[in-house]
């Protein structure tokens, strides 16, 4: 049954807090499954805030039931100081840093690393997750790929770094490749690493940063690793907005989701389309055409669940639950307006947040069930 079903492969986007937008999917995908034993996914593929869901997966992957309970855990209580540091010190040094740098840094040539401190989440991710466990997982049967996606500040490339069973190789397509390695803390905060928010990530010879920018296919990794079906959880809405009036200048704030919206789902969108066509294209031909003709392309089978809401209208709503120096800087930027909460939406862990996009996501996932069923052979 397994081999006529295909391998599944579970895609998770980017997007910082909205994230846990893809917690609440994964909690009705364990409902609708039921008490089933073992690992639906066993690729698994993730980018920015999605790669570590995806790693967290694949630590638990021999029981995803348990997998999914744990993360969900985290996430319902999360907090920014798990983070990042919002803490009075760590705001005004980095002000001043920055403003230093600003002033001064022609003659003393001093380069500021980012504006937050993300140590916080380096602990919380050594001290929950045992990456050892991902190639004992794939050892035992239990996942087949994990990749997780990172962008070279130096070669401009997007490198799925991988660990998967022996048979996969590496690969490489325009400014893009697959790098198999062995999967740890560094590779989830570099492709994390939202640029100018959180500080880069040396691996190897390479600074990275987060994995959302120049990734021109944020599927492609899923196919290389053999998944013959894909489910595509984003973290935010994939359709268009009608243009409005508007005669105020843009705040930073709004520049800055702007920016951020751009990276982490313009490339998502632009894929699936890309997809789409092939797909319809080689299923205008029969297998043994396409075998006769010489093309080696397979058409993959697609679900995407993606918010059915707006994500910043929802953080504009919690946005009081942020610690008061953090308020402070944000509103600073514009980030506690109306039009710049498209920036906090990334920057908002807290509970209230959190708890809501999850909700949210399982609410979306349920009213596809049907989709859902299909999808996983139910």
């Amino acid at each position: 049954m397994a081999q006529e079903a295909g391998r599944a492969a579970l895609v998770l986007t980017g997007g910082g807090a909205r994230a846990a937008y893809q917690v609440g999917v994964l909690q009705a995908l364990r409902h609708i499954r039921g008490p089933r034993p073992g690992n639906p996914f066993p690729i698994l593929c993730g980018t920015s805030a999605g790669g570590i869901n995806a790693a967290a997966l694949a630590v638990y992957s021999a029981d995803f039931n348990m997998a999914v309970r744990k993360v969900a855990w985290i996430w319902r209580n999360f907090h920014v100081d798990q983070v990042y540091r919002a803490d009075a010190p760590a705001l005004i040094g980095s002000g001043l840093r920055w403003g230093s740098a600003l002033m001064t840094g022609w003659a003393v040539r001093q380069t500021p690393r980012a504006l937050l401190d993300n140590s916080p989440l380096r602990r919380l991710l050594l001290h929950t997750l045992d990456f050892s466990a991902i190639d004992r997982a794939i050892a035992a049967g239990h996942l087949h790929a994990l990749s997780v996606t990172a962008s070279g500040y130096t070669s401009g490339e997007s490198l799925a770094f991988f660990a998967a069973h022996p048979s996969v190789p590496n690969w490489r397509r325009t400014q893009r490749l697959g790098v198999r390695a062995t999967i740890g803390v560094d590779h989830l905060l570099a492709s994390s690493a939202i640029p100018f928010v959180f500080p880069a990530v040396r691996i190897n010879r390479e600074y990275f940063g987060d994995g959302s920018m120049r990734q021109l296919a944020p599927v492609s990794p899923a196919i290389h690793l053999g998944a013959d079906r894909i489910l595509v959880i984003g973290a935010g809405r994939l359709a268009e907005e009608g243009r409005q009036r508007t005669d105020a200048y843009p705040s930073p704030a709004q520049i800055a989701g702007h920016a951020m919206s751009s990276i982490f789902l313009d490339g998502l969108a632009v894929d699936l389309e890309r997809m789409e066509r092939i797909n319809a294209t080689l299923n205008a031909f029969s297998e043994a055409q396409r075998q006769a003709a010489g093309v080696p392309l397979r058409p993959i089978e697609t679900l995407v669940i993606s918010p059915s809401q707006r994500l910043d209208t929802m953080a504009g709503h919690h946005r009081e639950s942020l610690p008061t120096m953090l308020r402070l800087v944000l509103r600073g930027v514009g980030a506690m307006r109306r039009e710049g909460s498209t920036l906090l939406s990334y920057l908002l862990f807290e509970p209230g947040f959190t708890r809501a996009l999850m909700e949210l996501g399982f609410e979306d996932t349920m009213a596809r069930r049907d989709e859902v069923v299909a999808f996983l052979r139910l």
